[in-house]
């Protein structure tokens, strides 16, 4: 019985409670999130206490950027309107808005009184990110702070990859006077570290700057490959990278040397990269790309960026053992906002797609994290960590 399992994390929280400056009640309400996220689809106490959330698709945009689509969730059964807006950026994954596990979430964030939307973003489900992907962010922003007609800030949760167009959307004309606070989950910051990282699983450590390695997940590497297929010249080369990414994807282990003797100058060129397994070779090999692809990479580069400039607040979480993206590069994101925009919570250990933390302190971790989010919601964004 779920009431059992949080039983002991409830009286915990009760402690937590008794500290200066925290709300009993928004503590008590963040560890039912926690539970539900935890719950998936299955029994929690959010879920006898709330109503279903309405789920309806909306259109939105109509601007010079296009009119874009997505999927609104609105909190109780009438209708009642949420405490505060939250665009939920789907990942880079091939059911897009509809993967169950982001349904799951979005429905979370609608019980815990956000209206939530998420867009339909189809590059993203063709495993492509690009700079062109935040248009639409902006765009689900702009709707939703005008749904919200001044009654809560507006917020944006984006997941590894994710975070890069989500960030440059806040570059948009206007758009950090709509935008409240941002949520990025195992985000990341310099490109070619994260390019290094899924490539040979090496990245630098945080105090010293010497190398590190750990297994990365090879789905990186080849959905890399799948999402830039497109950017070369030769065609002939991209059905072939096209052909190799699909069949990696299938099967990390697949027979792709036929592939390989089949490609040109261009499609030689990102092979290299992928195939390569030295964290030293990895700027000249990232230099000699095609240049559409090595244009779209430094567009999403967000070490590019003056990241101080933008007036929002971050709530960071990264697990230590992320086989896509390295804590480090949420680490480096938060150094390098402006003083007292952003907190970072780092997890031992916290699934990169299905965040669902096993210990007790990395559960207390994300509870404040999540309490935080929940801050952020009730003041629209007028926040400060501690200290």
């Amino acid at each position: 019985m779920y009431s059992k399992r949080v039983a002991v994390f409830f009286i915990v929280c009760a402690f937590f409670a008794a500290l200066p400056g925290c709300s009993p009640a928004r503590l008590t309400e963040a560890a039912r999130v926690l539970d539900d996220i935890d719950a998936g689809n299955g029994p929690s106490e959010l879920k006898e206490l709330t109503l279903p959330p309405r789920r309806e698709t909306v259109s939105y945009g109509g601007d010079s950027a296009g009119v874009f689509a997505g999927d609104l969730y609105v909190p109780g059964e009438q209708g009642e309107p949420g405490l505060a807006g939250m665009v939920l950026v789907p990942g880079v994954a091939r059911k897009g808005k509809d993967d169950p596990r982001l349904v799951a979430f979005a429905t979370t964030l609608a019980r815990a009184r956000f209206t939530v939307l998420v867009p339909d973003l189809p590059r993203l489900r063709e495993l492509r990110v690009g700079p062109e992907d935040a248009a639409p962010i902006a765009a689900a922003a702009r709707y939703l702070e005008g749904r919200m007609a001044g009654r809560g800030g507006v917020g944006i949760t984006a997941i590894s990859y994710a975070v890069g167009p989500a960030l440059l959307a806040l570059f948009e004309p206007g758009m950090v006077e709509k935008v409240d606070f941002v949520l990025a989950i195992g985000g990341y910051y310099d490109m070619t570290a994260v390019i290094t990282f899924i490539t040979t699983g090496y990245y630098r450590d945080e105090e010293s700057g010497a190398w590190r390695h750990r297994r990365a997940n090879e789905y990186g590497k080849w959905a890399f490959l799948r999402g830039n297929a497109g950017r070369l010249d030769s065609a002939a080369d991209g059905d072939v990278l096209a052909q190799m990414a699909e069949r990696k994807l299938d099967h990390s282990g697949a027979y792709v040397d036929d592939l390989v003797a089949r490609l040109g100058p261009e499609g030689r060129s990102v092979h290299a990269l992928l195939v390569n397994h030295d964290p030293e070779r990895v700027a000249a090999l990232m230099a000699a790309l095609p240049p559409r692809i090595a244009k779209d990479i430094a567009a999403l580069d967000l070490a590019r960026r003056d990241l101080a400039l933008l007036g929002v607040r971050f709530v960071l979480v990264h697990g230590r053992d992320d086989p896509i993206i390295p804590e480090t590069e949420s680490m480096a994101l938060v150094r390098a906002l402006a003083p007292g925009r952003g907190e970072l919570f780092v997890l031992d250990s916290l699934n990169h797609v299905d965040p669902r933390p096993a210990g007790l302190t990395d559960r207390l971790r994300l509870l404040r994290a999540i309490y935080t989010v929940l801050e952020l919601r009730d003041s629209g964004g007028d926040w400060e960590p501690e200290s």
